[in-house]
């Protein structure tokens, strides 16, 4: 999955490929924003961990990677 995070005052989103399903980073931001918990925490895919403000979050995007097409002009 890749996860495209908007951080309040960013001038760019935060983007990385995640091995957590979408449903399950669903669950976790919704439950951070429910709980007031004051720190979201993803990992993407080689291990890395983000730590992102709640308060600063102003939205989070969860697409399936697509595959990448190739193609041939003649």
């Amino acid at each position: 999955m890749e996860l495209r995070i908007g951080i309040q005052h960013a001038p760019r989103e935060l983007t990385f490929e995640t091995e957590q399903s979408a449903e399950a980073i669903e669950k976790q931001v919704q439950e951070a924003f429910e709980n007031d918990t004051p720190l979201l925490r993803f990992v993407d895919d080689k291990r890395h961990v983000y730590l992102v403000q709640r308060e600063s979050v102003l939205y989070v995007e969860v697409t399936r990677e697509q595959q990448r097409r190739v193609g041939f002009i003649a």
